[in-house]
């Protein structure tokens, strides 16, 4: 296992990156940069070839991303990245960047992987650290601690007994009545039935910043010959050979992508209908049931009008309560808008969190916005002073597509009857927090490496013939 020092790449292999890869690779490197006030991104364009990789990945979000990183620097094999888009386009870009433990519960078939996943970021972190730079410039890392905020006497019951479970947990967690939330919190509306389960170890981060620094770890084992990237490059088909029935390779709208170990198809909300479309003519069928849950994410960039300390989320977060009554259009019957609130390096304001099944419509709702503000404002006395009118100079919104299961956990592991066929997706709002545990489980399943956490309860349902 490569130590977590290699996670840093040589900047001298990144700034020679362009004339290195012409030599070696049919496919170069450009700055765009994909708005007025983004940061240029390196983007790949191909042209038509056929190449060989030990691994291909399907899917360049974090979870695709980060299990490319996790082969790189534990092992010696070769690996592709494919995708239709670029990375940050999907869920991952879409999303607040939180790596809360306060909202899981020890015990839940997701616990072990969170746990592990939250201990391999604070891990690279610290590695990091060790290397003389910033976590905050290099990830957008703060560590400023989740409050789960009740304000009735049965949540404030349900606070207290998660505080105890996570600290039997072996987690650092307090339970914080009314008189002790308003001092971590002086602009929270608080009365003398709130309360909040406090974890002071909690942490957030940048996925721009985190996926750029990925990105750049991955492209240092280009030179090697170890490390490509196909981006906007649709997946086609699957090749599968005529000798064990495996797929040896993933035909994409502009090169054939040859695999000698494994695919690991990462697609987030795609990932159940791209299986699908690709085992039909096959005379297979996969069901996965993995449903792209919409969701709308407020950003007020420099905003100094609220003093918030940690990183918040109302109780009935974890209940996901729809929107009922007069205030609920009948298109709008099965959305859920919960206050979830923080505040990012940067000093934007983040606020969410709204749910919905509307298909993969990623349109603007300006209702559900409104929603959100108001939601936030029951919260944040001072917000309602501030029409959201007032903000349309500073305010941004994402709008993403959360890989929901219906059982609430991924689906992680092989495909039965495809053995060098795996699956990572369905990881909902928690793609962030599970990623670098994700990846490290489809590493060891790759490799035979012993398992660090049990894989059992993300295992793929069988294929039907």
């Amino acid at each position: 296992m490569a130590s977590l020092s290699t996670l840093l790449p040589n900047p001298n292999l990144i700034s020679k990156h362009n004339s290195t890869l012409s030599s070696t690779h049919p496919c170069a490197y450009s700055w765009k940069n994909k708005t007025p006030t983004s940061k240029g991104r390196f983007s790949v364009s191909c042209s038509s070839s056929s190449q060989a990789y030990d691994v291909v990945v399907v899917g360049a979000g974090v979870i695709g991303l980060t299990i490319a990183r996790h082969f790189l620097v534990s092992s010696d094999l070769s690996v592709a990245v494919v995708d239709k888009a670029v990375p940050c386009s999907g869920a991952t870009g879409a999303g607040q960047g939180h790596l809360w433990m306060v909202n899981k519960t020890p015990g839940s078939a997701t616990w072990d992987l969170a746990s592990r996943s939250h201990q391999l970021w604070k891990t690279l972190v610290q590695s990091i650290e060790e290397q003389g730079l910033d976590p905050m410039v290099e990830l957008g890392w703060k560590q400023s601690g989740s409050l789960l905020i009740g304000r009735t006497d049965a949540e404030s019951d349900v606070l207290k007994g998660r505080v105890k479970l996570l600290c039997e947990a072996g987690l650092k967690a307090e339970y914080l009545c009314s008189s002790d939330l308003i001092k971590e919190e002086p602009d929270l509306l608080v009365d003398k039935d709130s309360a909040a389960a406090f974890l002071p170890d909690d942490c957030q981060i940048d996925a721009y910043r985190t996926v750029a620094y990925i990105e750049k770890t991955n492209r240092s084992f280009a030179s090697k010959g170890r490390y490509t990237e196909f981006y906007d490059d649709p997946v086609k088909c699957f090749i599968r050979s005529d000798s064990n029935g495996e797929v040896k390779a993933v035909q994409t709208s502009k090169n054939t992508i040859y695999s000698k170990k494994a695919v690991i198809v990462a697609a987030g909300c795609w990932t159940g209908s791209l299986m699908q479309d690709l085992f039909r003519n096959w005379g297979m069928d996969l069901h996965v049931p993995v449903m792209p849950r919409k969701g709308h994410l407020l950003v007020v960039q420099n905003f100094n009008f609220l003093q918030m300390n940690h990183g918040l989320m109302e109780a009935d977060y974890l209940n996901h309560p729809t929107i009922s009554g007069s205030e609920s259009p009948d298109h709008q019957k099965n959305l859920s808008v919960s206050m979830v609130a923080s505040i990012d390096a940067a000093g934007n304001l983040l606020l969410g969190s709204s749910r919905e099944f509307v298909g993969f419509n990623t349109n603007l709702d300006e209702s559900v916005v409104s929603y959100i503000w108001k939601r936030v404002g029951e919260f944040f006395p001072k917000l309602k002073t501030l029409p959201l009118s007032d903000l349309s100079a500073s305010r941004k919104v994402r709008i993403g597509l959360r890989p929901y299961m219906p059982n609430g956990k991924p689906v992680i592991g092989p495909v039965p009857g495809l053995s060098n066929v795996y699956l990572a997706a369905g990881h909902e709002g928690s793609g962030l927090l599970m990623a670098l545990g994700t990846a490290e489980m489809i590493v060891e399943m790759v490799l035979g490496y012993p398992a660090k956490v049990d894989s059992t309860p993300f295992a793929v349902q069988k294929v039907l013939v």
